[in-house]
């Protein structure tokens, strides 16, 4: 199978696939013209690191996550350990941008929005409401 064919299958982009075989998370077969060659291995080790980057997975972890998939002799403790581990960043994310949310609207909210030039948006994002306050 060539790189369009497994980008169509899969939906990853061709670029992404060549980006994971230069750091080597893949390694497909290469005709003698240079062309890629994929094989069924290779899809299946494409559309498991394609699901590990949409769940929010780094490549590194993306390294790990393979590993231990490959390793018959591993605990899943350890894979248990490496996706808390990732849900307690997710979850921080989540905090953060509650927090983002939270403030914006407040400052939407006590934004007149109207012809005068006082805002209290770009207030608070030059740090003069602060300083002031």
């Amino acid at each position: 199978m060539n790189i369009g064919d497994v980008s169509a299958r899969l939906g990853l982009p061709a670029k992404t696939i060549r980006y994971y075989e230069e750091i080597g998370l893949i390694k497909p077969l290469r005709s003698t013209n240079g062309y890629r060659s994929f094989v069924a291995s290779d899809v299946h080790r494409l559309a498991f690191l394609g699901r590990a980057r949409a769940l929010g997975f780094s490549i590194d972890d993306c390294r790990t996550l393979m590993a231990l998939y490959h390793d018959e002799s591993r605990a899943s403790a350890d894979v248990k350990d490496l996706a808390k581990d990732h849900l307690g960043k997710i979850e921080a994310k989540i905090r953060d941008l509650q927090m983002m949310h939270a403030t914006l609207s407040e400052l939407v909210q006590s934004c007149a929005g109207d012809n005068r030039p006082d805002c209290p948006i770009l207030s608070d994002l030059s740090g003069l409401s602060a300083a002031i306050g």
